[in-house]
């Protein structure tokens, strides 16, 4: 137990890290794809796995320092300015920006700032706890009824007002039939376009 917090030794704690990269080369460019990692978060269940074994040192040190159940970045972030803060403040008032005794300043601020940076961070579980990790959720369209926000005949596409979900969203539309439609004529979304740009829909009458 490390200042109120208990840690379960009897949960797993290896992590089997299996990294699989494909590489395509194409005499003409080569196509790669980039994971965005501003939002990566360490989940406990990722760290300390489901084997029965003791946690680790650094398995710890994660956990009780929030790097661990926090966007990543975020306590990383955190912990690199109150880090970088309390250097400068301290080099300053001490007049050791230029001593060796400030290289031993910044050295001893690292371990004071993963105490301050849990300290600040503890608050903000609850929050990102609440937040929807995997984002809003697609709204299906189809069949829902709609007002034209332009005029649509034939091939030539148009914008139309959509009420879901209590929020009001703007669509791409395009005749199903190639019949005219006018602005602010009331439609039925009947399907979506095959590349997913867009909807088919026709008029509708209450």
């Amino acid at each position: 137990m490390i200042s109120g917090i208990d840690f379960e030794y009897d949960m797993d704690i290896d992590i089997d890290a299996d990294v699989d990269v494909d590489a395509d080369l194409a005499t003409d460019g080569a196509n790669m794809e980039f994971q965005d990692l501003s939002n990566a978060e360490l989940n406990k269940e990722d760290v300390v796995g489901r084997r029965i074994q003791p946690l680790k040192w650094w398995q710890i040190l994660l956990i009780y320092f929030n790097f661990v159940g926090l966007p990543f970045m975020f306590t990383f972030t955190c912990f690199v300015f109150i880090w970088w803060f309390t250097t400068a403040l301290t080099t300053a008032l001490t007049y050791t920006y230029d001593h060796f005794l400030g290289f031993a300043i910044m050295i001893a601020g690292f371990f004071t700032s993963l105490f301050v940076t849990k300290i600040f961070t503890t608050p903000f579980k609850g929050f990102f706890k609440n937040l929807n990790k995997d984002g809003d959720k697609a709204i299906d369209y189809i069949g829902r009824q709609g007002v034209l926000l332009s005029t649509i005949s034939g091939d030539k596409m148009g914008n139309a007002e959509i009420y879901a979900n209590g929020d009001s969203h703007s669509i791409y539309v395009k005749s199903l039939d190639g019949h005219q439609l006018n602005y602010q004529d009331k439609i039925l979304i009947i399907k979506q376009s095959a590349d997913k740009n867009y909807f088919l829909v026709q008029s509708y009458n209450d």
